[in-house]
């Protein structure tokens, strides 16, 4: 699967990701939000964390949103255009917020883990079919989505419901289904997900959120349509499906710091280098290096490996591969020492 869109046509960039994000209140120390003495700022989103990681893996990427006519607003075009993404049509929004969420330090798995949204109305939310430049949209060679914005409203989920249509002459549609159960309120959230996904052609699915279904072989079942499906299987790996085909690709070991941000991270790395051409078992092990940077940080942004790092890991024999260990501070190794290699 490769994507059909123009490469060098004026205005046109690798990938446009559309959707919410926010500015995320970090705390300072393990513990109960309740008693949590202070936070730090920084940023979230699904597809914002998306262009983010493909800026900083040196392609060219657009976010498309609305924030309000705010300070946090002010900070989120700030600091995701500092990746080098495109924010030019990022809207503001004189009478919505930017939306906030504050969230505990420990793993999202955890009982313990809390997360406290303030997105309801916020500017983001507003999203609709009239909303967004549709030229803006659809020049990218990848339109990169979420199920998160679906969840958001029902003009947002109008919104990619026009987005997903299977029509002449759009770019490669992918979709990140990303259930958030407590998003969603009087809605059928996974009969709304399996619709959207169902009009993509790259769908990325995490295993514990495929409706109940078990193995990748049923969530296949259950999907046909997209001609590349991609099932995550936590550490395990993940297992893509093209055509008729089914590839599995073990995830290397993480000495993993906070399970946050590693499904956008691993959705970033298989565009990347689907971008580029690469093999599907080069795809899945670009995904999962991505992942395990995002994984061995504490926030839900990580600095990619090099691509020249990358590719070298990607390139490894199974038996290489499967005793491949990564850690704290891996991406930041791994570029010191291709700074320092001899130019051939």
């Amino acid at each position: 699967m490769t994507p059909t869109g123009p490469r060098n046509a004026p205005d046109v960039v690798d990938v446009v990701a559309l959707g919410e994000s926010m500015v995320t209140l970090l705390p300072s120390r393990p513990g109960r939000l309740a008693d949590v003495p202070s936070f730090e700022r920084g940023i979230g989103g699904a597809e914002s964390n998306v262009a983010c990681v493909l800026a900083a893996a040196g392609h060219s990427a657009r976010w498309v949103s609305r924030v309000g006519d705010d300070p946090f607003g002010d900070h989120l075009v700030g600091a995701i255009g500092g990746y080098g993404v495109d924010v030019a049509h990022v809207r503001r929004d004189r009478d919505r917020p930017t939306g906030i969420y504050f969230r505990t330090a420990g793993d999202r798995a955890g009982d313990a883990h809390e997360v406290a949204y303030y997105r309801a109305g916020s500017a983001a939310s507003a999203m609709s079919t009239t909303d967004p430049d549709p030229a803006a949209v659809r020049a990218g060679r990848v339109l990169h989505l979420s199920g998160i914005t679906a969840a958001l409203s029902g003009t947002c989920r109008d919104l990619l419901r026009g987005l997903t249509a299977r029509r002449p002459g759009r770019p490669l549609v992918s979709f990140d289904v990303n259930h958030r159960p407590g998003l969603w309120c009087d809605t059928d959230a996974p009969a709304v997900l399996r619709d959207l996904a169902r009009g993509a052609d790259l769908v990325f699915v995490g295993q514990d959120e495929a409706w109940g279904l078990h193995g990748a072989d049923a969530v296949r079942a259950a999907l046909p349509e997209p001609e590349a499906l991609v099932v995550k299987q936590g550490a395990a790996g993940a297992t893509v499906f093209e055509k008729r085909d089914a590839t599995f690709v073990p995830a290397p070991r993480v000495d993993v710091v906070a399970a946050v941000g590693a499904g956008d991270a691993f959705a970033a790395g298989f565009l990347s280098a689907t971008l580029r051409g690469l093999p599907v078992r080069d795809r899945l092990r670009h995904g999962h290096l991505m992942a395990a940077a995002a994984l061995t940080v504490p926030g839900d942004l990580a600095a990619p490996p090099t691509r020249q790092h990358a590719d070298r890991l990607a390139a490894l024999g199974d038996a290489a591969w499967g005793r491949l260990r990564l850690g704290p501070g891996w991406t930041e190794e791994t570029q010191r020492a291709d700074e320092e290699a001899p130019t051939p």
